[in-house]
């Protein structure tokens, strides 16, 4: 398989890695759940979902299915371990709030994605994420998460938001990459990693494939990424996470998984994230201050759950779901929860879902319910779950922005 997909030598290699590895289990990410052996402490996973999910929250389109309704809790969803289960991040029938304020004339048919007003979020003035901590005096940066992060194949290194965000911070918080600059930059395509994990005052310990279990447990990149003797330095840390736990859920689906087996990958995906910050945000783990800004989950079919609306779904293990309804449920339910981790602890989070949805691969569908209307562009690449250049630099001005506020 290899041989008859190959691309020009270690691009090829890695785009196949990446097509296959980073869409499921992950050839490089563990995604084990074992405990770990060090003392950074193990992600506890609370109680099962309360049951199978209703799919009255979602209304058909000719494209599919809503993502989400503004009500995220609604439908009995929200697994009972999770916090703020029952609670609602819809404003209801009330005043429009900041973050509806950023949204309301983007889409066409409609604001499709999840409405946080009811949260009370502080909104940046840039509507890309949250506003919660005032950034500043960084003497460290560490990235954690997936293949978006690491950067993959075919987009060139140059391209990859970690690059981009690190010379901004570089020159914001004047850090220096020290004399490995370009093996950190660069991907190891046969490790999933990039070629060192250091570089002056810059950290990665982002993993192809690389699930929310990954960051305390399996993959240990909390563990790798932050020893002792780093943890005095005032830190920024930038995460993305979840993409992979996600397209498990799609893929069991795809296989026939009942509702109920997404609703317990899904809350384990989110305890894992939510111990994962609560930990990074602790003064006693990081005495001088840490600061966390984290992406919630991006997906390609804008809103429909049309896996096949990418070319190479199945060959980055995506089968078509049976249920869409239930699919696009748990998708909702974990935009919202990745919300209510960032408040619970501090942390601040950028839409990357809102920010891409409307452009994925139905993103000149006009009955798609993410359609921004004509004139869009796709911001994933062909391997259906990466971003483009395009994608990228969009990734790296939420972060920026973010941190920058």
């Amino acid at each position: 398989m290899l041989g008859s997909m190959r691309i020009g030598g270690l691009v090829g290699v890695g785009l196949v890695v990446a097509l296959v590895g980073c869409g499921g289990d992950g050839a490089a990410g563990s995604g084990s759940g074992t405990e770990g052996s060090s003392g950074v402490p193990s992600t506890t996973t609370g109680s099962p979902p309360t049951g199978e999910a209703s799919t009255t929250s979602a209304s058909d389109s000719d494209s599919g299915t809503t993502m989400v309704a503004a009500d995220s809790s609604s439908g009995g969803m929200p697994p009972a371990s999770s916090s703020g289960a029952g609670e609602s991040s819809s404003s209801g029938g009330e005043e429009e709030g900041a973050f509806m304020s950023c949204y309301e004339d983007v889409f066409v048919n409609g604001f499709p994605g999840i409405n946080y007003d009811g949260l009370d979020l502080p909104i940046g003035s840039h509507c890309l994420g949250t506003n919660f901590q005032d950034i500043d005096d960084v003497e460290r940066v560490v990235f954690l998460g997936d293949s978006v992060t690491v950067g993959t194949p075919p987009t060139l290194v140059g391209d990859y938001y970690r690059n981009i965000l690190a010379d901004a911070l570089a020159d914001r918080f004047v850090l220096s990459f020290g004399s490995n600059k370009g093996l950190w930059q660069a991907p190891d395509v046969f490790n999933g990693t990039s070629v060192v994990m250091e570089s002056g005052d810059f950290a990665s310990c982002a993993e192809w494939g690389a699930r929310t279990d990954d960051l305390l447990e399996g993959g240990n990149q909390i563990e790798n990424c932050y020893p002792e003797e780093t943890r005095d330095l005032r830190t920024l840390t930038i995460v993305t996470m979840g993409g992979n736990d996600l397209a498990r859920i799609a893929q069991e689906s795809g296989e026939g998984a009942p509702p109920s087996v997404s609703w317990d990958l899904a809350a384990s995906a989110v305890d894992h994230m939510r111990n994962s910050a609560v930990w990074m945000k602790d003064p006693q783990n990081f005495p001088n201050g840490h600061f966390v800004v984290f992406a919630n989950i991006f997906e390609f079919t804008d809103g429909t759950g049309l896996v096949e609306s990418c070319n190479l779904s199945g060959l980055a293990g995506f089968e078509p779901l049976d249920s869409l309804g239930d699919a696009l449920l748990v998708i909702g339910w974990m935009e919202d929860q990745y919300a209510r981790i960032a408040q619970e602890t501090n942390s601040d989070l950028i839409f990357m879902f809102e920010e891409f949805l409307g452009r994925g691969f139905l993103y000149d569908d006009p009955t798609a319910p993410g359609y921004r209307g004509p004139g869009g562009e796709n911001w994933f690449d062909l391997t259906c779950i990466h971003p483009t250049p395009t994608g990228h630099g969009a990734i790296a001005d939420m972060f920026l922005a973010t941190v920058a506020e």
